[in-house]
């Protein structure tokens, strides 16, 4: 299972589900058969949700994954004690789907900022793309980018940028990297220089 990082904006935007919720029990289902007739199985996580940030009109109750990370599979703690931020792909009745490359993290080694661009900031950003600087020199190609240079420059994946910043559209339709708790204000949001 190999997946290239996201920022957590990105994994808002890319994401069907994003819930705060606890792991209250796990099990091995399975989950019909694959071409050659043998059944597969998939962990079931029993959740209770906490907050949907993102996500249909109704509760989720079940996450699904892989059994086996080298499938991309996840673990998660199931003994109800820990709160986690899920993001992935929905299902039908209430469950969702998660892998190793949806961005999943224990709610509280969350930043402010993060769980503030949780509940509206990231939403602002989803029309932005946020791009991965892998090596130096690197720049945007269109105004509506923002370079993601936490790799680079802090050598992690969960830098600065990730935990702190958002990529915000502004009213001439470029993106630029806003820090901050409280919402852009309107003069970042028509301002010239970001």
């Amino acid at each position: 299972c190999s997946c290239a990082p996201v920022h957590p904006q990105q994994a808002f935007c890319n994401a069907d589900v994003v819930i705060r919720a606890k792991v209250v029990g796990e099990r091995e289902v399975d989950s019909g058969n694959d071409i050659y007739g043998n059944p597969i199985k998939r962990i079931q996580y029993e959740v209770k949700q906490i907050k949907m940030f993102k996500g249909p009109n109704e509760d989720i109750e079940s996450v699904f994954t892989a059994p086996v990370s080298a499938v991309c599979g996840v673990t998660l703690d199931a003994n109800g004690k820990k709160e986690y931020l899920i993001s992935g792909k929905a299902e039908a009745g209430g469950r969702m789907h998660v892998t190793l490359c949806d961005y999943i993290m224990p709610w509280d080694t969350l930043s402010n900022t993060q769980k503030k661009g949780l509940s509206q900031r990231y939403q602002m950003g989803c029309e932005c793309k946020i791009v991965r600087c892998p090596s130096l020199p690197c720049e945007i190609s269109a105004p509506e980018e923002c370079l993601w240079t936490d790799l680079m420059i802090e050598k992690q994946v969960y830098g600065r940028q990730a935990n702190h910043y958002a990529c915000i559209k502004r009213a001439d339709n470029s993106c630029s990297w806003y820090r901050g708790v409280s919402s852009p204000k309107k003069e970042f949001l028509d301002g010239e220089e970001p």
